[in-house]
């Protein structure tokens, strides 16, 4: 009979992967432990989790990200993106820019993947593209200003020089590993994507990009209670936000010949928005991007802006969505427990051992973080007992990665890629963390 089976299945391969696919399936919701305690609470757990991304972090992260995403793939020259970033270039200058334009970002894990994606597919090498991913969540200025001041000078700095470390070294070996692939992609990538035809000096482009990564940055300005100056940024960040806003569609008016009163009347519905719904911000953020993009796309010269911010839209966004929901089923939000307890992880990272720092590292990578959440999880966490050395391996894996993260980066660079990438973090993760612990 068996034998039999083995027969049909080589014959049919296709209905037979169907049919197990199906039976597993079936198997899988058959047994789901619906009714228990903790089952039902990390449903739960997953649905507040996914509810509070799609709230925070969908309108004002990733719409502006996507948008910026799409500029770049059309906007920038291709030229300029292979001289500094591309395969052929300069390994320091190359690898040295990509680090500093993450670091300049206060992005999470999820918010730079457009990002990443919108350099990678406009030529830049997988090294410097790699260097990128890394830099925006885990070392930007604001993450380590406020590690530093939360939790101590000393995991601040240590924290900062081994995420600067990290991005350069992790960038330089997936270079080394993929260096002829590299190379063949080099040279496909010579020819024109999506250019305009009509290029912007460098002021301009500069100028362009800068206000609108300003806006993105300035609309996610996160509230920190131990720092005054930090606080009036944050109550004044709407009026920032505004105002870089509209330095961009004056921008649009003035170089990009945008209708002044398509622009005029944008700003007017987006602002009439917000002191209508003062307490909804979003509202009026995402009216203003929606009404961009629709100028956009009326016109001839700008459609393909639309059309590339679109793709990256399609790939990115669902993936994030389930990860984020299978995070939230798994380890719950922050001060809540998913199907995993938390009394587990804290039992697990209380020593300086170097299987409290791996476990440190795996557990950071999978979780999600939005910035700067990490600090006072890992202050929680200390206060529990969590010895320096995870706490450090977590602060260095954990904002870079997360399993929404890893689903969308294995789309964008394939399935190997992502894993040579995630393990190095997790790798270079736990030798840190492990060092510092021991020997501080």
């Amino acid at each position: 009979m068996f034998n039999k089976l083995i027969t049909l299945y080589r014959e049919n391969p296709r209905e037979g992967r169907l049919f197990a696919f199906i039976a597993l399936g079936f198997m899988a919701i058959y047994f789901i432990p619906v009714g228990t305690g903790r089952f039902d609470n990390a449903v739960l757990e997953a649905v507040y989790l996914t509810n509070w991304y799609a709230r925070e972090h969908v309108v004002l992260c990733l719409l502006p990200a996507f948008v910026i995403a799409g500029a770049m793939a059309v906007y920038i020259s291709q030229g300029s993106v292979m001289r500094y970033l591309g395969p052929d270039a300069s390994r320091p200058v190359a690898l040295g820019v990509a680090s500093v334009s993450g670091t300049l970002l206060a992005v999470c894990s999820c918010t730079v993947l457009p990002l990443f994606g919108g350099i990678y597919k406009r030529g830049a090498g997988l090294g410097p593209a790699i260097a990128f991913l890394y830099s925006g969540p885990a070392i930007n200025i604001m993450a380590i200003v406020v590690t530093s001041k939360v939790l101590g000078a000393e995991i601040g700095i240590a924290r900062g020089v081994g995420a600067i470390v990290f991005a350069v070294v992790i960038g330089l070996i997936m270079h080394l590993i993929y260096r002829r692939e590299e190379s063949d992609r080099a040279q496909k990538s010579k020819r024109g994507f999506g250019a305009t035809g009509d290029e912007k000096p460098l002021s301009i482009t500069v100028a362009f990009f800068g206000l609108m990564i300003g806006v993105l940055v300035f609309a996610n300005w996160a509230s920190v209670q131990d720092s005054n100056a930090w606080m009036a940024v944050y109550q004044a960040k709407w009026v920032i936000t505004s105002l870089l806003a509209a330095g961009f569609g004056g921008l649009l008016i003035w170089q990009w010949n945008w209708p002044v009163h398509q622009v005029a009347a944008l700003a007017a519905v987006t602002l009439l928005t917000a002191l209508i719904f003062p307490q909804h911000p979003q509202l009026a953020f995402a009216i203003g991007i929606i009404g961009l993009m629709m100028i956009a796309l009326s016109r001839d010269e700008d459609r393909e802006w639309v059309l590339q911010s679109w793709d990256f839209t399609k790939q990115i966004l669902p993936l994030l969505v389930i990860g984020v929901f299978i995070a939230g089923m798994l380890l719950g939000r922050p001060g809540h427990e998913g199907l995993i307890p938390n009394e587990w992880v804290q039992i697990a990272v209380g020593d300086n051992s170097l299987s409290s720092t791996v476990l440190a590292s795996v557990l950071g990578a999978f979780m999600y973080f939005s910035t700067l959440t990490e600090i006072p999880i890992v202050e929680a966490l200390i206060g529990a007992g969590m010895g320096k050395g995870p706490a450090l391996a977590l602060l260095l894996a954990g904002p870079a990665l997360s399993l929404p993260n890893m689903l969308v980066i294995r789309t964008v660079i394939g399935t190997q890629k992502t894993l040579v990438y995630c393990a190095q973090v997790i790798v270079m993760a736990t030798f840190s963390g492990f060092i510092y612990g021991n020997f501080q």
